[in-house]
């Protein structure tokens, strides 16, 4: 789709008027007239206003004239799994996994190489294959290339040791020690757990870049640990295969 067709399907799947985009986004009905007839193109920072009205990358307003990959972990981009900048906008460099918020969620390369590698493995590519080639890739990557100057000097990855901590002080019954946390995006984890009235609930929000992991249980069997951590709270539950029969184990305020 050219442009133009862009603008005007996203502003009708929207329910706006002209009239209504043009308010805002700070321009004229004209103005949107003439992007829509393909006479002209939204200047730089209409584009970014557009971006974050409907949620989309300016890459894709545009057209996708370029090919998207995270800068930080190469995985080819789309605009549901676009990073976002403190401001709630959408950065176009970085996917929800590897940058939230305004924050980078890696600093050690190795640790990103065991968790992509995982995910890769069973896809036509084993994990020796996918391994080989993320350290072949990665390092050509613009944040691991500019790793001195974007990193946080070590803030994050503190804070990440923190919450371990706190996990490993909860001395979960059957649960062995965590030793590391991952990025994971709310609408991939956010189970709906049975609650004591009999009802059902989510606790997570779909949109938000949590860190967690999967541990095995210490008593055996095909259940496993699930951990949740953010700024205000800590999470474990229990469950199957693909997240089935979740329980509630703990849910706890920071």
């Amino acid at each position: 789709m050219t442009t133009k067709e862009i603008l005007y399907a996203l502003r009708t799947k929207n329910g706006l008027t002209q009239d209504a985009l043009a308010e805002k986004v700070f321009v004229t009905r004209q103005a949107v007239s003439r992007w829509e007839n393909g006479e002209t193109v939204p200047n730089t920072d209409t584009l970014k206003l557009l971006s974050r009205l409907y949620g989309v990358s300016i890459n894709t307003l545009l057209g996708s004239p370029q090919r998207l990959v995270c800068q930080c972990c190469g995985m080819p981009l789309e605009d549901g799994i676009l990073g976002r900048n403190r401001d709630g906008s959408l950065n176009e460099s970085y996917c929800r996994w590897c940058y939230a918020d305004g924050t980078y969620t890696y600093s050690d390369m190795d640790e990103l190489i065991d968790v992509c590698a995982k995910n890769m493995t069973g896809k036509g590519i084993t994990e020796e294959e996918a391994r080989a080639y993320l350290k072949k890739t990665l390092p050509a990557l613009d944040y691991w290339k500019r790793y001195e100057e974007l990193g946080d000097g070590g803030e994050f990855a503190a804070f990440k040791q923190k919450l371990i901590g706190e996990i490993n002080d909860l001395h979960v019954e059957g649960m062995p020690p965590l030793t590391r946390l991952n990025a994971l995006v709310g609408q991939f984890v956010n189970l709906e757990y049975p609650l004591p009235n009999g009802t059902k609930a989510k606790l997570l929000d779909d949109g938000t870049t949590y860190l967690g992991n999967q541990l095995p249980s210490e008593f055996g069997g095909t259940r496993v640990f699930g951990i949740i951590a953010h700024m205000d709270f800590l999470l474990i539950c229990t469950y199957e295969g693909n997240g089935e029969n979740p329980e509630l184990v703990l849910y706890k305020k920071r």
